[in-house]
């Protein structure tokens, strides 16, 4: 049977453990996975664009394991009473074939894409950072800042959006954290001014020039989120040619990430190589660090993979009847199959006649 946890199970688990915790335990697993980066099977994610939004599949697998994740982006989904992103994802066995977990991946992604983004700071930022700012106070703001404040010790957090509302709500969410002090910018650039870091995570589908090289200080880490697809940035290019790039995976960043705007050999390294100590995360406490962030199938991989042995753990989740059991492996058939009776009895139930004897 497969495994199946569905919103309100995720969220079960959430609280039981501690979001601050499952963040935590989520970069784990994705830190693990990235350092067994050359035993995965990697590609860009396959997309489908629209006019006003697109929907992607994202797939990986390792020599054990099979993950997929179908996720789309659609900005104006808010005015309809849907979320700009929706999700859910499969881990399956590699020998077999067969589906071990059907999850879904909407609040899991905000999840696991909070703790990529902590988890590669952890590697980028200065060691002293305290004060971070967050551009877009949409659905991902609130992980966002609990992984930042949890992970990297971050005490001050200010917080700027278009949409004074969005701010307002993130301020209240963020209320169940009193030793977070925050506060709300009038504008982006008093929002930045003096932040040793910044993520900008907007939803809009556009060339948008969120941060530009005067808003930014040295040593300052930037933590570039929004950008996830063509035609689509946050970032001045002057900020990423000052700036030491680093992306997940660079052949789906070339395609979607802020380097979209640059040339083809701009220069950009690997989050896998710092982690494996090939390459540093900075070289000086003054260099500025850009984390060009589109979200890459491995973390998808350790999400789902963290989420089926907590699930397990706690005993959250139901079986579901996904794949047919058969008797006989050979004979799918015998699942509609009727006895000859049966079948008598549904032909004079329709009306059916035999065909008449040959003379």
């Amino acid at each position: 049977m497969t495994q199946y946890i569905d919103v309100q199970d995720v969220a079960e688990l959430v609280k039981r453990e501690g979001l601050p915790s499952v963040i935590g335990a989520m970069a784990g697993y994705i830190e693990s996975d990235y350092r067994d980066w050359e035993n995965f099977d990697k590609s860009a994610r396959v997309a489908s664009h629209s006019t006003v939004g697109v929907i992607e599949l994202m797939p990986t697998a390792n020599e054990a394991l099979y993950a997929f994740k179908y996720v789309n982006g659609h900005p104006q989904n808010t005015f309809s009473a849907l979320p700009t992103v929706m999700a859910f994802g499969v881990l399956a066995d590699v020998g077999t074939g067969f589906p071990l977990l059907l999850s879904e991946m909407t609040l899991l992604t905000a999840i696991r894409t909070a703790a990529m983004s902590a988890l590669a700071a952890s590697r980028l930022a200065r060691k002293s950072s305290r004060v971070m700012a967050i551009i877009g106070n949409g659905s991902q703001s609130e992980f966002q800042a609990i992984a930042f404040h949890s992970m990297l010790g971050i005490r001050q957090v200010r917080l700027y959006d278009t949409d004074l509302e969005a701010s307002q709500k993130l301020k209240r969410n963020l209320a169940a954290f009193p030793e977070l002090e925050v506060t709300i910018a009038l504008t982006a650039e008093q929002a930045v001014r003096g932040a040793d870091i910044v993520t900008t995570v907007t939803a809009d589908k556009t060339n948008a020039t969120i941060l530009r090289p005067e808003m930014l200080e040295p040593g300052m880490h930037i933590n570039a989120v929004g950008g996830d697809c063509p035609g689509k940035t946050e970032l001045h290019p002057d900020v990423l040619r000052d700036a030491r790039v680093v992306v997940e995976y660079e052949p789906q960043t070339r395609i979607e990430g802020d380097i979209q705007q640059m040339p083809a050999d701009f220069p950009v390294t690997e989050f896998h190589q710092i982690l494996s100590g090939a390459q540093p995360g900075r070289d000086s406490e003054q260099q500025v660090t850009v984390f060009d962030s589109v979200g890459f199938a491995l973390e998808d991989f350790s999400a789902l993979r963290y989420l089926r042995d907590l699930g397990q753990r706690h005993g959250v989740g139901r079986e579901l009847n996904l794949i047919p059991s058969l008797v006989d492996p050979k004979d799918l058939f015998a699942l509609v199959r009727q006895e000859p009776s049966t079948a008598r009895a549904t032909d004079r139930l329709s009306g059916a006649t035999a065909p008449a004897a040959m003379a």
